[in-house]
């Protein structure tokens, strides 16, 4: 694996302008060492000028290609055919680090890639180069001793560079950093099941988070689960991240829910073992946490389990009949409208830990999608149901547009409503209304 430095002119490219914008690198144009680019490489984002510098890092996705090129509100050079590497950053730093810190670095007295950005890229870096760019990015983010954060949510990092930052185990779940005020989740449904950690989005809109420990009952005498539970009192932040090894995706930053911070549930010890008390840490998410357009959605079809359990002991619950009989009904409608997707030949999914919590979707192709909220009705609660749908599905639509060549949404329910004025509301609002017997109307 090689690594490189990728200057930037941005009287050529407005990059500063370009990110303001919302917008993430997937190229940059390259012009020599086209034949020993490849996929894995790691380079570092320069910017040149006297208010330049070191600006962030990535790594290159693929092969280079050539691809047709003209000038616009951000990129300067007449059109033409060049060459581009693909690539995906990784993290970006908040100020630049002046290139005065290399220069002074006995590493760049010869052969130093900071003497040649007037040539076209990419700069080759030595190993030893290399280090001295990485000891730079661990301490770039550094204010009054505390390194701040920098990941935007959607941005990747390597774990262990992560807590080379931060602080925190780099092993299990839950990570207290000790250089920084955070904690550390990470969720991975590939390992984590494995171990009895059933992370998923609840109905209520939180993200149900499994506690720390993989054996016996779980506890709060556990640094990982105290730390959760009491992270406001304790002035730490909840950084979520998508994986747990290697390459990491960031999700945002959470909270415990103040109504409800936690629940009891239960889960198998690790390797499939006797059956075992777990925490379920109740997040809500703080601020945005959508992702860039590179993020895919959703994840493997999660079946909706049937079997409704409901005591009198849980809390807010008044008719324990109604809310079972309503909860089985919305499973059932949403396990039968994902198996007749399937059986369509549809690539049925659920919500990822970065998307919004609907119930279920799927691809007609690899850029369309369909997102679906089910819904139970009765008599009495039609009407808010009904509205409740329209919303939820409209927000779903708006933080997916970016993520999607197009995304369809449905709005599923038990029956026909009483009111057939529905039907064409939805339609203003571009929502498929439709239930069981019509799934002709969902899938054409």
């Amino acid at each position: 694996m090689a690594t490189w430095l990728l200057a930037c002119n941005q009287d050529m490219f407005d990059l500063d302008r370009y990110r303001r914008d919302g917008h993430e690198l997937r190229s940059w144009s390259v012009g020599r060492h086209l034949k020993e680019l490849a996929a894995g490489d790691e380079f570092v984002m320069w910017v040149t000028g006297p208010r330049g510098g070191l600006v962030g890092r990535g790594r290159v996705t693929g092969v280079p290609t050539q691809q047709p090129t003209a000038p616009d509100e951000y990129w300067q050079e007449p059109p033409g055919t060049r060459w581009y590497a693909p690539l995906v950053m990784e993290e970006w730093l908040a100020q630049p680090i002046p290139r005065q810190r290399f220069t002074e670095d006995l590493r760049f007295q010869e052969e130093s890639p900071l003497s040649t950005l007037f040539a076209a890229n990419p700069h080759r870096v030595t190993a030893e180069q290399w280090s001295a760019f990485e000891e730079a990015l661990a301490t770039g983010h550094v204010e009054g001793g505390v390194p701040s954060w920098h990941l935007q949510p959607g941005q990747t990092i390597k774990r262990k560079k992560l807590h080379d930052r931060y602080g925190g185990s780099r092993q299990g779940g839950i990570s207290k950093c000790a250089k920084s005020p955070n904690v550390l989740l990470f969720t991975d449904p590939k390992t984590g099941h494995q171990h009895g950690y059933f992370d998923k989005w609840a109905e209520d809109g939180t993200f149900h988070y499994t506690g720390d420990g993989q054996k016996g009952p779980q506890t709060f005498d556990s640094l990982g689960n105290s730390s959760t539970r009491d992270h406001v009192s304790l002035g730490l932040s909840l950084r979520l991240f998508e994986g747990s090894r290697g390459i990491v995706r960031y999700v945002g930053e959470f909270a415990v829910d103040p109504e409800e911070p936690y629940s009891w549930g239960e889960a198998p010890e690790t390797g499939g073992g006797p059956l075992r008390k777990v925490i379920r840490f109740h997040l809500v998410p703080v601020g945005s946490t959508t992702q860039p357009p590179s993020v895919p959605v959703g994840c493997g079809y999660r079946v909706a389990d049937e079997s409704v359990e409901l005591t009198s002991a849980q809390p807010g619950l008044t008719n324990i009949e109604l809310v079972t009989r309503n909860l089985t009904a919305h499973r059932k409608l949403q396990n039968d409208l994902a198996a007749a997707a399937r059986i369509g030949g549809l690539d049925v999914f659920s919500p990822g830990v970065a998307d919004p919590d609907f119930d279920l979707g799927w691809r007609s192709n690899d850029d369309d999608l369909t997102v679906c909220e089910v819904k139970s009705l009765t008599r009495a609660n039609e009407t808010r149901q009904l509205r409740a749908g329209i919303g939820q599905l409209l927000d779903y639509q708006d933080r997916l547009a970016d993520r999607a060549n197009s995304v369809r949404a449905v709005l599923w329910v038990e029956r026909e409503p009483t009111e057939s004025r529905w039907i064409p509301l939805c339609e203003r609002v571009g929502i498929t209304l439709a239930w069981p017997g019509r799934e002709e109307d969902v899938f054409a």
